[in-house]
């Protein structure tokens, strides 16, 4: 019997969400069906009060559509603090029904301010300075009375915050309540304490640090950017079985006192003295008669959201690999990662030991721990033994990044650590893994984890720029030309949605927009980076179709690109105020950090691509006016910048790599001018040794553009360059996360300048998007977004790459494109989920040659229909797997040249019309076979011919007796 099965039940990108305070909260479910080309043709969903739907709150009805992501609640008005059930079925094409899906549930925090009731505390500053450096400890005891049926707890804190009751550790979560924009947005978490609360004598605990809030921020060194003092707002619901309610709020009834934690900064690291250590605070029948007062504060409430990330989380543990003494007499563990994180360690030594631990990311050239490139970052963690047993610590209000440790005073150390004692927690927001690449070259795979690993460590509550040094922020355009790459790896809705939203809260009254997101940094409105008002969210909604964020964020987009259009004397040009340029290209004046590409080049380039952006979004929005105004801008911007940046003849006035590449990528230009440019960059490309000179504008985009451009055997020579630079030199020097510089670390094994060197940063790691999608071919349609359209598209070259393998979890499930070759065949495995279709390009094959699943194609099931073309096969299909297998015409060569590029395309009698006498009405170029260049010129530009069989075998004897001049090779 079939099934089709509904399951992956999701509200608002979440499995099950405690505490959300969206009054519409959207559904979303996936399909698994046991028949190829199921599509969804209606749905049904109900909403109750109870988990056996007795009370039904809300029954959409059976609604005709294929809609199954973001699907809107639309029932009664919802109500705080209750629980949600829902469930949903469907019907598909084939006439089958499937059964409810198992039950889900969303759960409402309190969705208005007027329902806070708890005060913001803090210790007395009569008894307590306010601002000193060890944490507050806070507690209250209170009594539950009756037999509990449910307890809810809801806070925040101004600085950071642990929670504790009756003794234990409430949740997981680290780093509450995150950072935002704290004067505008500030997250609170629910807690179901249910569990944890026992009948009778209670008490609540909370420990409250400077953080983000107060602490030290930036490489400026800034304190107290959102405040001077530390703050804790909570209120408890506990419901009882006979219907009463009881409420436990903060207020001046709390203690305060200072406890073990000296000292907690997010850069420089924690004190912890053990001695200090208060047993049994967070208990009952503590004695806290000589704890001090708590006074209220007056701070705002009407700022608070619920928490909207993925809550930041210890999501794996890793042992060390070695300890070793370095030369300089260090004792250092090697982690074996680049990870970011915290040191857990256990020790017994007497009282008063002092344990320190010094992290680092890499060694120097001598073998000794390097901490040049920290900045003012200490990275120091500081243990003080009590001397009662084996003692086990963990830092708590700060992270590092590193993968070495410097170990000073444990005890027994100069006979060797042991290693068993030690392990590293890996801390970053808890995002939902969606992606995998896998090929095979070892370098690449290697490559790959780096990318991921970079991510991980600084996808921590924002996608800051690195985790080590005294920067940590989140740097917008760091952020924008990684997010295709991001949202492949893993599912950023929760993650991006927070930080959007705390760039609009940031952006100035003229539409600029701050260089890092929350904005404590100086400097404002530079290309590439502002853009990311735009490119993000637009992004976003073509991965996973949000309209919602879509139309949230409009108001931003426009703001942005209306600041940029009042700049300069030109609306049509930006060629005026400050930029970044492409940072860090290679092709830097001496001294400088900014690449040769000239900024109001770039600059120009980004308004059209901002501009593109925003009249799209209108068109999705329904906005025609300003699909109508957008478009015309968009089409002045790019009238003025050929005008302005290209001559007549189609050369770009700027001759570097990345002015061709964004050139390409965000198509300013067209037909003849469009081929020159491709063409030309390839020729920089191979002048260049296959080697890159583009910054942090072009790279993310190069190889993307050279396989946009017709050179993907350019884009892999590129990609498998071994030599500085390359995206291999780190791997091959040891690497395992992405590099700040493409020479982080020097041939002769010495550094790059201190001033800005991170070995964790993700933005050279964009390369992922192109892995993803060109080798091994898996995108979607653009045109329909969430990949509700699936394209898979594998792109060949060469012997670099046997076979290759993507996997993505999108919203409607899972998508696979596998690929392999060998000397004879090719063979793509594919999967499609259910209630999509897919365009699959079988690249050089024949219809005649195509098996799936051992049958020639007009047996297969569920392919709706195929052609060839001069790429290959072209198949159209529904969900399922699907196993394509046909002839290797080309066999396994090195990456192809050019030359047997052509002779591939003519075998395959597809090729160029060169011969005066083949192409009646078409003036032959003179000289057409006067170089290997010339000639393929001439393919790009006659492409269309249809030549007969014999002229092609005369073609194909001809061209096998040219001479390649090796000077234009």
């Amino acid at each position: 019997m079939s099934k089709l099965i509904i399951d992956s039940l999701k509200c608002e990108y979440r499995e099950k969400p405690l505490g959300i305070d969206i009054k519409k909260p959207r559904i979303s479910w996936k399909i698994q069906s046991d028949i190829r080309g199921t599509m969804q043709k209606a749905y049904q969903i109900q909403v109750a009060m109870m988990d056996d739907f007795s009370e039904i709150l809300w029954d959409s009805q059976i609604v005709e559509s294929e809609e199954s992501i973001h699907v809107e609640y639309s029932g009664p008005e919802l109500v705080s603090r209750k629980r949600y059930f829902y469930r949903v079925r469907v019907w598909d094409n084939f006439e089958r029904k499937s059964s409810w899906s198992p039950f889900s549930w969303w759960e409402t925090a309190l969705l208005d301010s007027s329902e806070w009731k708890a005060s913001w505390i803090m210790p007395t500053p009569k008894e307590l300075d306010t601002n000193s450096e060890p944490a507050f400890l806070l507690r209250k005891e209170f009594n539950v009375k009756k037999e509990i049926i449910a307890a809810r707890l809801y806070g925040t804190g101004v600085g950071l915050y642990e929670l504790f009751l009756n003794g234990k550790r409430v949740g997981e979560d680290l780093f509450s309540p995150g950072w935002t924009s704290y004067h505008k947005r500030l997250q609170y978490q629910t807690y179901d304490i249910t569990p944890q609360l026992i009948e009778g004598e209670n008490a609540l605990g909370i420990v409250l640090a400077d953080g983000w809030y107060k602490g030290t921020l930036s490489f400026e060194n800034k304190r107290h950017v959102y405040g001077d003092k530390r703050a804790a707002l909570f209120q408890l619901f506990v419901a009882y079985s006979d219907g009463t309610e009881e409420v436990i709020l903060t207020d001046s009834t709390w203690k305060a006192s200072t406890g073990p934690i000296l000292y907690s900064e997010i850069y420089n690291g924690e004190i912890y003295d053990a001695r200090h250590e208060k047993e049994g605070w967070s208990k009952s029948r503590f004695d806290d008669t000589n704890w001090n007062e708590t006074v209220v504060l007056d701070l705002p409430i009407s700022n608070l959201v619920a928490q909207e990330n993925w809550p930041t989380r210890v999501t794996e543990v890793i042992k060390p690999i070695e300890s070793f003494v370095t030369p300089a007499g260090d004792t250092v563990l090697d982690m074996g990662q680049n990870m970011v994180g915290r040191m857990k360690f256990k020790v017994e030594a007497p009282e008063g030991t002092r344990i320190v631990l010094k992290h680092a990311e890499v060694l120097d050239i001598d073998g000794n721990i390097y901490f040049g490139n920290l900045g003012k970052a200490e990275q120091q963690i500081e243990y003080i033994a009590k001397g009662t047993g084996v003692e086990t610590y963990t830092p708590h209000f700060t992270y590092q990044g590193f993968r070495y440790v410097r170990v000073e005073g444990y005890p027994g150390q100069e006979k060797g650590l042991p290693l068993e004692n030690f392990e590293g927690e890996v801390i970053h927001s808890d995002m939902e893994s969606t992606g995998e690449f896998q090929c095979s070259n070892p370098l690449i795979n290697q490559l790959q984890q780096n990318i991921v690993w970079g991510q991980r460590g600084n996808f921590l509550d924002l996608p800051t720029d690195c985790p080590q040094r005294n920067e940590r922020l989140g740097w917008t355009g760091d952020a924008q030309v990684f997010i295709d790459t991001a949202l492949f790896n893993f599912q950023g809705g929760p993650f991006f949605t927070k930080w959007l939203r705390d760039l609009k809260a940031d952006q100035l009254p003229d539409g600029n927009v701050p260089i890092v997101i929350p904005a404590v940094v100086a400097g404002v409105g530079s290309a590439a980076w502002g853009d990311a008002a735009t490119i993000i969210p637009w992004t976003i909604y073509q991965k996973y179709g949000d309209k919602r964020l879509l139309a949230e964020q409009y108001d931003s987009m426009k703001a942005w690109v209306e600041y940029i259009r009042k700049q300069g004397k030109n609306e049509f040009l930006w060629d005026s105020g400050f930029h970044f340029g492409d940072w860090l290209a290679l092709d830097a004046k001496e001294n400088s950090f900014v690449g040769a590409t000239p900024k109001d080049f770039i600059a120009t380039v980004f308004y059209a691509y901002s501009t593109r952006i925003l009249r799209d979004t209108a068109e999705v929005l329904g906005k025609t006016e300003e699909v109508q105004e957008y478009s015309e801008l968009l089409e002045r911007i790019v009238e003025q910048f050929n005008y302005e940046f290209i001559a007549p003849s189609g050369r770009l006035v700027s001759p570097t790599q990345t002015a061709h590449v964004i050139v390409l990528m965000f198509d300013l230009v067209e037909g003849k001018a469009k081929e020159r440019t491709a063409f030309e960059l390839n020729e920089l490309i191979i002048q260049n040794n296959y080697h890159l000179t583009t910054g942090f504008v072009g790279t993310p985009y190069l190889c993307l553009a050279l396989s946009k451009g017709g050179y993907h055997e350019t884009a892999v020579k590129l990609l498998m360059q071994e030599k500085f630079p390359s995206w291999l030199y780190p791997v091959k020097k040891g690497a395992t996360t992405i590099w700040e510089h493409w020479d982080s670390i020097k041939e002769d094994g010495s550094f790059w300048s201190e001033q800005m060197n991170s070995f964790n940063h993700y933005a050279y790691g964009s390369i992922g998007n192109w892995l993803y999608t060109d080798v091994a071919g898996l995108s979607m349609d653009n045109a329909t977004p969430a990949f509700k359209r699936i394209r898979i598209q594998p792109k060949f070259a060469g012997t670099e790459f046997t076979h290759a393998k993507a996997v993505y979890e999108s919203m409607y499930g899972k998508v696979v494109s596998s690929w392999s070759l060998t000397q004879d065949d090719v063979e793509i495995n594919i999967e499609i989920p259910p209630n999509t279709t897919a365009e699959i390009l079988l690249p050089f094959a024949s219809i005649s040659d195509v098996l799936e699943s051992n049958l020639l194609l007009a047996d297969s099931q569920s392919i709706y229909n195929y052609k060839e073309n001069f790429e290959g096969v072209c198949v159209s299909v529904g969900s399922g797997r699907y196993h394509f297998k046909y002839k290797n015409i080309r066999g396994l060569k090195p990456t192809f040249t050019e030359e047997t590029r052509l002779i591939d395309l003519l075998d395959k009698k597809k090729a160029v019309e060169v011969l005066e006498e083949t192409a009646p009405g078409i003036t032959k170029p003179p000289g057409i076979f006067a170089t290997k260049t010339k000639m393929l010129k001439d393919l790009a530009e006659y492409s269309e011919a249809n030549l007969t069989s014999n002229k092609v075998t005369a073609l194909v004897e001809k061209l096998n007796k040219i001479e390649w001049d090796k000077e234009n090779s």
